[in-house]
């Protein structure tokens, strides 16, 4: 049944391409998805397949067969804040907006699958949804449309994912075991002191000496509390403080971001950062006010839906195409708030193409994808989907 699915995807590439190009530039920003939203809808509206409005922007469809059985696949729809430099015929028409991350591509690969498989629903044993998610790049509309209720009526058994990777070639996936992707906690640490003259510290107490302290031990949270072979980062990315060399200011204010790749992990870092703040500040007769934001879990792929959709993969393109990543990534993505309530399999679809150019990272203002790539992601999904129901 592969080779069907490959063929099916390929028969309507110049289709995917058109949506995917029409995506492309007309970008909309997380909760800001009228249009594409509205697109979706109308696609599925076109194919008699059912659909609720959730999350503000998002979509949820449902594809009704017969059985009990679901699985979820989903995909996110919104852009990014960022000027589109590409010369192309399909370049962003949105000025400073830009799918540079290929969500366009994950949202055109749903509307194929949703096609495909809605026209052999008579021989699915269970349902299919359809998760069009907004906000991924923000605060990831997936947890709202949980608390929302995509999961129930039919409840979903399990879910499946895929991100277009500018580091794969086209014509393959990567697919990683275990943890995919890092958990994040943004943080904002206000230190408190006393101004004074610069010439005159002893009259005051400085935040920013104590800041530097904060700074340096945090990173001896890493290196030294967690084991060496599980990968962490505390980044600090900002520091305000002062408004002139001579003047000690009264506060300083840093913030950063906490990456852990173990749930065990996260909460260590988060109460240790507190501990080492609050120890190092009090110790240096400062005061300081902590602020821990809870940002995307950990994504974990179940074992046995990764290897589901390892050998759904092999069939359409074959087992050398199909690579296993050994290292996880340090970013986040929002798919781990569904992989957090459901087992789930999450898989990265190769979108390079050296020959056409197409090297650019993503988030970058030159991203692009191999448009070929749309068809296998097709396939590849409603293969792991038919598996599964039949």
């Amino acid at each position: 049944m592969s080779k069907d699915f490959l063929k099916a995807a390929e028969s309507m590439k110049k289709e995917l391409i058109d949506i995917r190009r029409d995506f492309h530039m007309h970008p909309e920003l997380g909760y800001e998805e009228k249009r594409t939203s509205g697109k979706v809808k109308e696609f599925l509206k076109s194919l008699g397949i059912e659909y609720k409005e959730t999350a503000g922007t998002g979509v949820c469809g449902i594809i009704r067969g017969k059985g009990n059985r679901t699985i979820g696949i989903r995909a996110d729809m919104d852009a990014l804040p960022l000027q589109d430099k590409k010369n192309s015929s399909y370049s962003s028409q949105v000025k400073g907006k830009m799918h540079a991350c290929g969500h366009d591509a994950h949202t055109t690969i749903l509307l194929g699958v949703a096609k495909i498989l809605n026209g052999i629903k008579d021989e699915l044993r269970g349902n299919v949804k359809l998760f069009f998610e907004p906000a991924e790049e923000t605060t990831g509309g997936a947890k709202v449309m949980i608390k929302e209720g995509v999961l129930k009526n039919p409840d979903v058994d399990r879910i499946i994912g895929l991100h277009v990777e500018e580091n794969i070639e086209v014509g393959n996936i990567g697919l990683k075991f275990g943890v995919v992707n890092a958990a994040s906690n943004p943080f904002t640490i206000k230190i408190k002191g006393i101004g004074a003259h610069g010439a005159r510290p002893n009259m005051g107490i400085d935040p920013v000496v104590i800041t530097s302290h904060v700074i340096l031990a945090l990173q001896e949270i890493i290196s030294r509390e967690l084991p060496p072979t599980d990968p962490a980062v505390i980044t600090v990315g900002s520091i305000h403080g002062g408004t002139a060399q001579n003047i000690i200011p009264d506060e300083v204010v840093i913030s950063g971001i906490i990456r852990t790749m173990k749930t065990e992990h996260r909460a260590y870092v988060k109460k240790r950062l507190v501990e080492v703040t609050k120890g190092i500040v009090s110790s240096m007769r400062g005061q300081c006010e902590i602020d821990i934001e809870e940002s995307y879990p950990c994504l974990y792929n179940e074992d046995n839906i990764a290897q589901d959709v390892l050998e759904a993969a092999q069939q359409v393109i074959g087992n050398e195409h199909v690579k296993i990543l050994q290292n996880p990534s340090m970013g986040v993505e929002s798919f781990a708030y569904f992989s957090m309530e459901k087992p789930s399999a999450f898989y990265y679809l190769g979108c390079r193409n050296e020959a056409k150019n197409i090297v650019h990272p993503a988030h970058g203002n030159l991203f692009d994808i191999d448009e070929g790539c749309l068809p296998i992601g097709v396939a590849i999904q409603c293969n792991a989907a038919y598996n599964f129901l039949k």
